[in-house]
């Protein structure tokens, strides 16, 4: 899942948005750009990439336009990709064996991260359409199904997520890193508490849950700063409203209810200068999208 809706319609719409952001940030000098994903293009809509190509000048219009009306927003997603990868990449370096990717959408790591080719199962789960899509993409790339990778067709909102991880061969002694990158906030809040339960109840101590979240001003509508109301309106218009956010001081004590210590907030003001340095310093993020970890209580 991911936060730019498009004009289309279909299981995964919101899974492209975001797939589109890599491959534009992969697009820009290797000086400039945070992160690079050769695998994101083949996700992307040709007729998308057509367009681009084909009109320039309207497609720079339409990316300065979207920026205008949500400022910050498209440079915090693409920096919550570096920052989620690179602590990924640490969980792999201290020993974690299963990476469970929850709202997996088209998301690319296992296949472009090193780290993560050996000595992690790999555990990839959204919708059933989303998966059949992706899948036959991957197959055709590699020609064969990766390995370290379980593809696990499901609806978190209603179907039993723990029978089904386990019968993929997930094992919830073990210490795993849990990924909801753009997921929680399309959630309703019953299945967001659901959901953190069910990761403190079956994995492993030390265990943790990577995610990001919203404030609930933007869910409710009570702020509509830095474009609050155009990404409400936008959403709308796709039928992909935002269901979730958390008020300030909310998140610790609502996780540390549900099985979770060690909780690590991290701001726009604070990942800005962690990932937008040097040549990329003058690029703005947004303060409407947070990034956060909990670790699972022993």
């Amino acid at each position: 899942m991911t936060e730019q809706p498009t004009e289309k319609n279909g299981p995964s719409k919101m899974a492209e948005g975001i797939a589109l952001q890599r491959f534009a940030e992969s697009k820009l000098p290797e000086d400039r750009r945070i992160f690079y994903d050769p695998y994101a293009v083949y996700f992307v809509d040709p007729r998308t990439l057509e367009y681009a190509k084909k009109n320039p000048l309207q497609a720079k219009t339409l990316a300065e336009e979207y920026e205008k009306k949500m400022p910050g927003w498209s440079n915090s997603i693409r920096a919550r990709v570096r920052y989620f990868d690179d602590r990924i990449e640490k969980a792999a370096a201290e020993g974690f064996t299963q990476l469970v990717i929850l709202g997996a959408g088209y998301d690319t790591r296992a296949y472009r991260l090193p780290a993560l080719k050996e000595g992690m199962t790999i555990f990839e789960v959204d919708q059933p359409q989303t998966i059949e899509r992706k899948t036959g993409i991957i197959t055709g790339i590699f020609h064969e199904m990766p390995d370290h990778v379980r593809f696990v067709p499901l609806d978190l909102e209603h179907d039993n997520l723990w029978d089904t991880l386990k019968k993929s061969g997930y094992s919830s002694s073990e210490k795993t890193l849990f990924v909801l990158e753009g997921l929680l906030m399309y959630l309703s809040r019953d299945a967001v508490g659901e959901l953190f339960s069910g990761i403190a109840q079956n994995a492993g101590t030390g265990s943790i849950a990577l995610f990001d979240f919203v404030p609930q001003s933007l869910v409710d509508g009570t702020s509509d700063s830095e474009g609050g109301a155009y990404i409400r309106a936008y959403l709308s218009q796709v039928g992909e409203l935002f269901r979730t956010g958390f008020a300030e001081n909310e998140l610790r004590p609502y996780l540390a209810g549900l099985g979770f210590t060690g909780v690590e907030i991290v701001p726009g003001s604070i990942y800005k200068g962690m990932i937008y340095t040097g040549v990329n310093a003058d690029r703005p993020v947004s303060g409407l999208l947070n990034f956060a970890a909990a670790v699972v209580r022993g």
